[in-house]
């Protein structure tokens, strides 16, 4: 659909340009942000790979394993169905520290491997189990410490002070992931009854 909402906005657009005359407006500008599209992805492919291959490097020492041992109590208290020293855990904990990096599209390959560990412990294919759910609700909130993305692009557009965003974003993830928690307990408890 929205495939479908996008095709005919651009073709609207190119339509209209040209029917006022202004097609050379439109090819300039077409030009101009495909250009700074690919310049943009670029730079933000440096820092997601950075990130991303500190992730892999902290998974391979085992820091991974030491920092899920930590956490350990709380994955219990919101990940209950999942057995101790499951590799799901592992990949749920390397999606909850790529997406607190701000690294959101880098969080993503581990998002799909913690889904496909929890399947596997999934009783039910055709329905998302509690655990299924309660990860995509904090994922989908993600907490934030510092927002890279975010960041980046205040660098690219000249803002004085970047980082400037990190204490409200901290604030704001913060409450929407609590909140988030919450009403998916609340949920999930429903759903017993």
């Amino acid at each position: 659909m929205i495939k479908t909402i996008w095709f005919f906005m651009i073709v609207i657009g190119i339509i209209y340009g040209a029917l006022t005359g202004n097609l050379n407006e439109i090819n300039n500008i077409i030009i101009k942000e495909a250009s700074e599209g690919v310049t943009f992805a670029i730079g933000l492919m440096g820092i997601m790979s950075f990130w991303i291959g500190m992730m892999n490097i902290a998974e391979k020492s085992g820091l991974i394993e030491s920092i899920s041992k930590v956490f350990r109590p709380i994955m219990k208290i919101l990940f209950p169905d999942i057995p101790k020293g499951h590799v799901a855990e592992r990949w749920i904990l390397m999606n909850f520290i790529a997406n607190m990096l701000g690294l959101g599209n880098g969080a993503t390959a581990f998002g799909l491997k913690a889904m496909k560990e929890l399947d596997t412990l999934n009783p039910n294919k055709k329905q998302a189990s509690n655990s299924m759910a309660m990860f995509l609700i904090i994922n989908m909130s993600a907490l934030q410490l510092v927002s890279m993305t975010i960041i980046k692009i205040r660098y690219d557009y000249g803002a004085s002070n970047p980082s400037g965003i990190v204490g409200i974003t901290i604030l704001a993830t913060l409450l929407s992931t609590v909140v988030a928690i919450i009403i998916g307990k609340i949920l999930e408890g429903e759903e017993k009854c």
